[in-house]
């Protein structure tokens, strides 16, 4: 294994980032990056009693500000970097985690995962799915899934749509059958648990702790896999809204063009962004409509503070707590039939 540090790349900007509403505004976005490298130092001194930090850079804004977290928290020197492209991954991914690693002085590995995914049958899973929607589907074809919006903004169609795309031809939907997009999901959440056993082997072999790099919309919303990118020793952002996390990113120094770069899933061949695949509304109006609801305010109110017609904040909302049921399981631990006392339950 070549530990290695990188040289910059070549700059490619995308959009500028949205500007949060002000009550997402961080009063001190220092204070908050000093608070919570505090915590992290507590938390791997007492409750988890490791020596340092592994965290797996995706190229995108959350892993990149939970590294200069754990960075700022520990030092460059006890962070340990992993970046995992597979067969699907953007290659940009890959060069913009290696300046994150770069930017923040952090050792890391580039180790790719396509072989032990091919073994385990993840591509092949998927593509048969596909193939018995689309039979055609077969080499040099990409792919992704989404989950399209109605007629108004907020709604949320049942239906799933896969979208194929032939060699040099152009991308077509078709509806997604309720089987082949559980099996479709089922394959790809490979990739999450995959990449989550690297970051524990070398958790395991230096004594560190695992970093998870979830913001609090995808940790509320439950998009995360269960034993993949859900699993975490430690998880540095969940409280901070994705408007927030820029903030902090901005001062921490994550490079501008991560920043302004669309958050994307990366999973699929397809390029896919977060909205369309799960979230269906814009990051910052889910940021405020979040907030908002768990404030106790009214729809009446929020409509009139953010510009939005009372009944679309209504159906946000009801959107907001379907995921939210939906996704309780994948917060639950391991359910047990009776209770059983740990260590520190039990009497000395």
């Amino acid at each position: 294994m070549t530990v290695q540090h990188s040289s910059l790349g070549p700059a490619t900007l995308a959009q500028p980032r949205p500007i949060p509403p002000p009550a997402l505004e961080l009063p001190n976005p220092a204070a908050e990056i000093d608070r919570i490298a505090s915590r992290l130092r507590e938390i791997l001194a007492t409750s988890l009693e490791r020596r340092g930090l592994v965290i797996a850079i995706s190229g995108g804004v959350d892993s990149a500000v939970c590294a200069g977290l754990a960075v700022a928290a520990v030092g460059p020197t006890r962070v340990f970097g992993l970046l995992l492209p597979e067969r699907d991954s953007d290659p940009e991914s890959t060069r913009l985690g290696r300046l994150v690693a770069t930017r923040f002085g952090i050792p890391f590995v580039v180790e790719k995962i396509e072989p032990t995914l091919a073994a385990a049958g993840c591509y092949e899973l998927r593509d048969a799915a596909i193939r018995r929607v689309v039979p055609e589907f077969g080499a040099g074809w990409r792919s992704k899934i989404v989950m399209p919006s109605g007629e108004r903004e907020g709604d949320r169609l049942s239906v799933p749509m896969l979208v194929v795309q032939p060699p040099n031809g152009e991308p077509r939907r078709v509806v997604l059958p309720a089987g082949e997009y559980r099996e479709i999901v089922a394959a790809t959440n490979f990739k999450q648990r995959i990449r989550k056993m690297r970051e524990y082997f070398h958790a395991d072999r230096l004594h560190y702790a695992v970093v998870g790099t979830p913001n609090r919309l995808e940790y509320d919303q439950g998009f995360f896999v269960k034993g993949g990118d859900g699993l975490a020793d430690v998880k540095p952002i969940a409280h901070l809204y994705k408007s927030q996390v820029y903030q902090i990113g901005e001062v921490l120094g994550v490079p501008a063009e991560i920043l302004r770069r669309t958050p994307t899933t990366d999973t699929f061949s397809l390029p896919q962004t977060q909205e369309e695949f799960f979230f269906g509304v814009p990051l910052p109006l889910l940021d405020a409509l979040i907030q908002a609801l768990d404030a106790g305010r009214t729809a009446a109110d929020t409509g009139a503070a953010l510009g939005l017609d009372p009944e679309r904040v209504e159906r946000i909302w009801r959107d907001i707590a379907g995921k939210r049921a939906t996704t309780r399981y994948l917060h639950l631990p391991a359910q047990l039939i009776d209770p059983v006392p740990l260590a520190d339950d039990r009497e000395p």
